[in-house]
């Protein structure tokens, strides 16, 4: 996972996606390989079935998008690239970040300013800071016209709660900001019915343009589809227009089995319901697990409430780490990546501090190591007892032990 900077110019490619290490739906599979004959190309931004689908997926949560303000590509970076193409000036994000945002950005020469989140959740600024940061750019001839956020957030697995949603939209929309609301992982919610998460188009409908990846809950990843909401009126239009002719002019089709995969994904049919409602429940006991193990080590995480992931912060095992010649988040990705044999992304990938030990944990990996192992996951009610499972969270937990016991140790020396 590391990354070699020589030759690589200012663009840093993050780690991927979180996979859900489950095997693929077989219904899924067979509309795909049905469609696997399909010569001719997917239109740009959708095809119109392609694009019903995808506006009916929207209206059942509540946003509804008028003819002409929806469009599809084959990933969410592919939308965002065009997004930012589209639009005129600088791009915030909130620390940390989902790692495939900023690179984008830079790839077309836009400087990334992070803004703080508060400390109850990630993935939206601070009110107060996302002012201070606009108030500095412009005072520095900057042009701050975009911000990235998304409520259920990649990296920190939290859902923003409305009230700060509310004023974090107020700041931004006194500002001028245009924003892009990333819902990847609006449907993986662990706790649907204890948790709110609203869209911020619910709120700005006239200023929010809504990106979804379908590899959040619907298809894999190697099945690239995602799906963009504009918002209504004029500028909804011109943008929808601007972002097409970004795509065309970089060929980003939706390939055409995939899109047959995606539509059909995109109506819901019950066996995708069930499959997505399965691999939520599996990640979230998974992930509570995996939790509560970080945390009895000494580590701080916030409760993992969406997603298929959590965040770490090994700031309180800091004299253990030091004393294994870790000194910055890229040292802690190498030593816990090598310690527990499954990706440990530092969060110096999602715009954290690079001083700051913090890592993403993902638990795909910890789910079993054949698509059998991980298929019995979805069969039982509590995968975390599994015994492949069970073993996959002892390691982490001894791991983490180990570091915690050296601290121990390390402080009854001084």
């Amino acid at each position: 996972m590391r990354t070699d900077p020589e030759g690589h110019g200012p663009v840093r490619f993050g780690p991927p996606l979180p996979d859900d290490g489950l095997p693929v739906l077989p219904e899924l599979a067979g509309v795909l390989a049905a469609a696997a004959s399909r010569a001719g190309p997917e239109p740009v931004g959708g095809g119109p079935a392609l694009l019903d689908a995808a506006r009916g997926y929207g209206e059942r949560r509540g946003l509804p998008a008028a003819p002409g303000r929806t469009a599809l590509a084959p990933g969410a970076p592919a939308l965002l690239t065009a997004l930012t193409a589209a639009l005129d000036g600088d791009v915030l994000v909130p620390r940390p970040c989902a790692a495939w945002w900023a690179p984008y950005a830079r790839l077309l020469g836009r400087p990334v300013f992070h803004v703080p989140t508060p400390a109850e959740s990630g993935g939206v600024p601070d009110p107060y800071a996302l002012l201070e940061t606009v108030r500095r750019m412009r005072a520095e001839g900057r042009d701050p016209r975009l911000l990235v956020l998304s409520v259920a957030d990649d990296p920190t697995a939290t859902v923003a709660p409305p009230e700060l949603l509310h004023e974090t939209l107020e700041a931004a929309a006194g500002e001028g900001l245009h924003l892009i609301s990333d819902e990847t992982w609006r449907d993986t919610l662990h706790d649907p019915h204890g948790t709110v998460l609203l869209s911020p188009a619910e709120m700005l409908p006239d200023r929010v343009t809504v990106v979804t990846d379908l590899a959040g809950s619907l298809l894999p990843p190697g099945w690239p589809a995602a799906v963009a909401r504009f918002p209504a009126g004029e500028e909804g239009g011109a943008l929808h227009a601007r972002v097409l002719d970004v795509l065309t002019a970089l060929d980003a089709r939706v390939a055409a089995p995939v899109a047959a995969a995606a539509g059909y994904a995109l109506s819901e049919p019950e066996p995708v319901t069930a499959r997505v409602a399965a691999a939520v429940r599996v990640h979230a006991r998974v992930a509570a697990a995996a939790h509560r193990a970080v945390v009895a080590a000494g580590a701080l995480a916030r409760p993992p409430q969406c997603g298929r992931h959590l965040y770490v912060d090994l700031s309180p095992l800091a004299p253990a780490l030091a004393a294994h010649g870790v000194g910055d988040a890229q040292e802690l990705e190498d030593l816990l990546t090598g310690r527990l044999g499954m990706p440990a992304a530092g969060g110096h990938r999602f715009g954290d501090d690079l001083d700051t030990p913090r890592v993403r944990l993902c638990t795909a990996p910890l789910l079993g190591d054949t698509p059998e192992e991980r298929a019995e996951c979805l069969e039982t009610d509590e995968p975390e007892e599994l015994p492949r499972v069970r073993r996959a969270l002892n390691q982490v937990t001894s791991v983490l032990d180990d570091l915690r016991d050296d601290a121990r140790r390390w402080e009854s020396s001084r």
